[in-house]
């Protein structure tokens, strides 16, 4: 089916008859909105879309979107999706987990589907805690969070969910945030488009067991001193009258200044596309906690090999020097026995 080919649709079609089940004043809400809006403009059917998830309050979302889903097991979402991506490469896969599901049992799961470059839209809702078993600190909580679990203080030192997909050698690396429907839906329509595995951090807000935890950096009066808006090409500015900016010093480190201190020339360029992710790592780990800017947008977006479609070329190969396999025989090949 080519786009020409694929049938108008609205967000009705889009949007399932479920019952919407978060806690009023989520953060999940404006994720879906957000996924819904932009679902009929990415030349896609329902009918060859699917949403799989893991366990957590973000893994209910396959219910209420009117697509192929699957609502699986705690963590394993990254390598049930492996399976239908290689297996049916036409169709659309996106995964949906949250910090828990996907950084702690998902951990290994994850990074396997980053690596191999699996042509996956990975979403990761981050609100730094389990907020569906009720406010355990999770693998993305600050040292000293103070939990049910963790009740004198966490003293795990956090992942940083954007440096473990760069590790993983992720070749598209995202994050926003969900009190922003437009920069959702642009970060989410270059995740999808992007061919691989497509990575995209969500700052999301947990109301009921971690409220607040991003007010100081993606609430509207603070973003213009707090968000950094990464721009491929552009200078790293940011402020209400972009005053500040980011450089790299002689030592790779990256600095915030002042631009009327350094000059224009002395500001560091993002380049998205560079294949060596060191400086995605290092804008990665520019912001030092809640309080400092904090970049937002695509970090690293490259070409490498996709996982099925290198699956497929061997299995085309093998298949033209010795023909078609034959389960049969191989279940009865040399190596079996009775007992």
């Amino acid at each position: 089916m080519t786009a020409v080919d694929v049938p108008l649709t609205t967000k009705k079609d889009w949007s399932s008859d479920e019952e919407v089940r978060w806690c009023p004043g989520c953060g999940d809400y404006g994720i879906l909105q957000a996924v819904q809006q932009l679902m009929p403009e990415l030349g896609s059917t329902p009918a060859n879309t699917v949403f799989i998830s893991g366990i957590g309050c973000s893994s209910r979302f396959p219910y209420y979107m009117n697509t192929y889903g699957v609502h699986s097991i705690h963590g394993r979402a990254p390598a049930i999706a492996t399976g239908v991506a290689v297996a049916r490469p036409d169709l659309d896969v996106w995964v949906i987990t949250g910090d828990g599901d996907g950084l702690s049992i998902g951990g290994n799961h994850l990074i396997h589907a980053l690596r191999r470059n699996v042509n996956l839209t990975i979403l990761l809702f981050n609100n730094r805690i389990y907020g569906l078993t009720k406010g355990q600190y999770s693998p993305t909580s600050e040292l000293g969070k103070v939990t049910k679990s963790t009740p004198l203080g966490s003293v795990d030192p956090p992942f940083n969910p954007l440096t473990v997909a760069l590790g993983a050698e992720a070749s598209f690396v995202a994050r926003t945030h969900d009190l922003d429907r437009k920069h959702m839906m642009e970060t989410f329509r270059a995740a999808h488009d992007h061919r691989g595995a497509s990575f995209v951090e969500i700052y999301q807000n947990c109301n009921v067991f971690n409220d607040g935890q991003f007010n100081e950096i993606t609430r509207k009066q603070q973003r213009d001193e707090m968000m950094i808006d990464l721009v491929h090409g552009e200078p790293i500015r940011f402020g209400a009258d972009n005053q500040r900016g980011v450089t790299m010093g002689s030592d790779g480190q990256l600095r915030i200044v002042e631009v009327a201190d350094v000059g224009e020339d002395a500001i560091l360029r993002h380049d998205a596309y560079r294949d060596d992710p060191s400086l995605a790592f290092a804008l990665a780990r520019l912001s030092t906690d809640d309080h400092s800017p904090t970049p937002f947008g695509i970090f690293r977006s490259v070409e490498r090999q996709e996982y099925s479609s290198a699956i497929s070329n061997q299995l085309a190969q093998a298949s033209e020097r010795k023909g078609p396999g034959d389960l049969a025989a191989l279940l009865r090949s040399n190596g079996t026995w009775t007992v």
